[in-house]
């Protein structure tokens, strides 16, 4: 009697005739997540199989928790699809298990077994009953709800449910390009947009010596823990100071952070044309500071023709905060180093800004010589989740 890991597709099974195509797409994803294991994995159009070594089981269980595309999976027994060895096997796992309630659930995806899901799961609850002490039937809410799948080849036996990641797997949508600042909003942005399919590259604008390398490594933690739910993350390093300087010296303090944003804009643009991207993806959150209002918004999208992603756009603080802790990107984003969003951020910024002042506060210094000097010297360093060297190591 084999174990193993049962993985239910959820969202997947909606595609019908691009089914092919996502499950393809989960199947190498679990592969790359998995190929420091001894693994053998089967798949079809309903259900994926990872047979796996026992004493692996536990580091392989949580690789598979960091895989987008997955609704639930179990560890579940597999068994020939005879009655009696279901029956046998039912009573056998059931006598490892510690519960007083108990419910049958029986799926019979071969529709030619002998015997209808109906009629088979009282068989298996009356076995149960007749056979171990002290245990009684709640259909309602049971102490351990006894699932049995019966298919043509295998039976599986299952006895827990894990809640998988849901979504699509990675790399079944285009690229896009995240705005990664090192706040709680953009890592957030990032996940969500991952669980979408979306393969992402994080671009983070620095203005040293007004940032610091604590505030880099910051965000190549935070990378770290974002490329833990794909393979590699490429972090695009924007040296900013120069462009930033000047919008301070020459912008109306009022506008510094909404010309800021177009001028970030118009580098995002720029680079998703070279790394071939097909959205910028960022942490706004609507009305959450004054460069988030929709007038805001509005002119600084006008800078650029791509599709602008903002997965926490509707949700408030405190949602993106309990987002953030269980994506474990909460602690590192709190800590005290600023990013240069706010190093240089005026007492009344403007909410209401209007494209027609924006462009006049442009045409007071040359900004597209500084735009293509900064774009120029954009390094980028190649993040994994079990990378542990610091930013001196990656330079």
């Amino acid at each position: 009697m084999e174990r193993v890991i049962l993985i239910k597709y959820g969202e997947l099974t909606t595609k019908k005739g691009n089914r092919s195509f996502f499950v393809k797409t989960l199947v190498r994803n679990i592969e790359q997540k998995l190929k420091d294991y001894d693994v053998e994995i089967e798949q079809d159009l309903a259900r994926m199989l990872i047979h796996f070594k026992e004493e692996q089981k536990t580091e392989i269980l949580t690789a598979v928790q960091t895989v987008f595309g997955i609704h639930a999976y179990h560890v579940a027994y597999q068994v020939p699809s005879s009655l009696e060895i279901i029956k046998e096997k039912v009573l056998e796992t059931a006598k490892q298990e510690k519960f007083t309630t108990f419910k049958v659930e029986v799926k019979r995806n071969d529709k030619s077994f002998p015997v209808k899901s109906m009629d088979l799961a009282p068989l298996l609850g009356g076995l149960l009953l007749k056979n171990i002490t002290g245990i009684q039937v709640d259909v309602h809410s049971p102490d351990v709800k006894i699932e049995v799948e019966i298919t043509p080849k295998h039976t599986y036996i299952y006895y827990q449910a894990y809640q998988g990641l849901g979504g699509y797997p990675v790399g079944t949508q285009g690229k896009a390009l995240l705005m990664l600042s090192g706040g709680i909003d953009s890592p957030v942005a990032g996940f969500m947009a991952m669980k979408r399919g979306i393969p992402i590259e994080a671009v983070y604008f620095e203005a040293i010596p007004h940032t610091s390398l604590e505030a880099r490594e910051k965000v190549i933690t935070l990378c770290k823990k974002l490329a833990n739910y794909t393979d590699e993350i490429k972090l695009h390093i924007v040296p900013f100071t120069k462009l930033q300087e000047a919008i301070y010296q020459n912008v109306n303090p009022n506008y510094m952070i909404t010309i800021m944003r177009r001028m970030m804009y118009r580098i995002m643009d720029n680079l998703c044309q070279v790394y071939h991207g097909y959205a910028i993806i960022n942490g706004e959150s609507i009305g959450q500071v004054a460069s988030q209002t929709l007038e805001s918004m509005q002119v600084i999208n006008e800078v650029t023709k791509l599709p602008v992603i903002r997965p926490v756009a509707c949700l408030d603080k405190l949602e993106i905060i309990a987002l953030a802790k269980k994506i474990d990107t909460y602690e590192t984003s709190i800590l005290p180093y600023e990013d240069c969003c706010t190093v240089f951020v005026p007492k009344h910024p403007v909410i209401h800004p209007t494209l027609e002042k924006c462009l006049s506060e442009e045409a007071k210094f040359d900004y597209p010589p500084l735009l293509q000097e900064t774009i120029e010297q954009v390094f980028t360093l190649k993040i994994t989740a079990n990378n542990e060297k610091t930013y001196q190591d990656l330079l």
